[in-house]
């Protein structure tokens, strides 16, 4: 029989971290961060929320009275969570999005660990990034994360493609500013113009699909088939379901290809690290609860 770790049982002095998120249900975060705490010993517990957009002000607060240690955030709230904490970090303010919070004595700050786990993905997969040029689909709280890291990180181009709509300015504000302070060109198309992204596909070495769709039971793809090649490395951030209509389009033309698993992964135990102080144990984790 396995040996469970004193501090894998919930007492009195149990940590609460958690996720929030809507949806949030799927999520493998708390499988991951709870095997973590019981690998290393760590008397902690990560639970995941779905909770309604309008109910975010209200959530932070609680888990601040709550003395919460943490918690991450996914869609929708990677944006909203800002105004209601003390501080963010430089790579936060940056990329205007916060996915992981730690609550340091009653201080909320704010940072971005999801460019760091997905460029942290594309290297753990043997794809080199520096000096290449990706295509990046989106310009929400993961999109912006992953621009600013992979600018900040030798990637030399980034084509933004997003929709045409109240925000497309500021994010154009957005890579301007990112332009001004890095060595990186990034530029924004309209998500329709369908001439630009095929052009810029054809020219990068990387394509991310850094939205929502694809997710769950939604089996369209933003990028036709035909616009795949098979040099250029497919990623989608994207874990559920694990193979979304735009890895399968690329499993066809025979691209190299990942989904959004071993982001979540590396991402998380950048977070784990921020809260704990201790090195997530990343093979453990892939062996029991990626089974990779």
């Amino acid at each position: 029989m396995e040996k469970i770790h004193p501090a894998s049982f919930i007492d009195g002095h149990t940590t609460l971290y958690c996720l929030l998120g809507h949806p949030a249900r799927h999520s493998i975060s708390p499988r991951m961060h709870t095997t973590a705490a019981k690998l290393l010993g760590v008397n902690m517990v990560y639970l995941a929320f779905d909770i309604e957009p309008n109910e975010i002000a209200i959530t932070v607060e609680a888990l601040r009275l709550l003395k919460a240690g943490g918690f991450n955030l996914t869609m929708p709230f990677k944006r909203t969570v800002i105004p209601f904490l003390d501080k963010i970090t430089k790579a936060s303010e940056l990329a205007g999005s916060v996915n992981t919070v730690t609550n340091k004595d009653g201080v909320l700050i704010g940072d971005t660990t999801d460019g760091v786990g997905y460029l942290n993905s594309l290297l753990d997969s043997g794809f080199d990034y520096h000096g290449k040029k990706m295509t990046l689909l989106g310009a929400g709280g993961a999109a912006t994360s992953i621009a600013v890291s992979a600018a900040l990180s030798g990637v030399k181009r980034i084509d933004i493609f997003k929709r045409r709509n109240a925000t497309f300015e500021e994010i154009e504000a957005f890579a301007e500013k990112i332009n001004a302070s890095t060595d990186c060109d990034i530029l924004v198309f309209p998500m329709d113009d369908e001439e630009a992204m095929r052009d810029s596909i054809c020219s990068s070495d990387i394509l991310t699909n850094a939205t929502n769709v694809g997710m769950e039971d939604d089996k369209t793809s933003l990028v036709p088939k035909s616009f795949l090649r098979p040099d250029l490395f497919v990623s989608d951030i994207i874990y559920h379901p694990a193979e979304t209509t735009l890895l399968s389009y690329a499993k066809e033309v025979g691209c190299r290809y990942k989904n959004g698993e071993d982001m979540l992964l590396f991402q998380g135990a950048a977070s784990f690290k921020e809260w704990t102080g201790l090195d997530m144990p990343i093979e453990a984790i892939k062996k029991t609860v990626f089974e990779i």
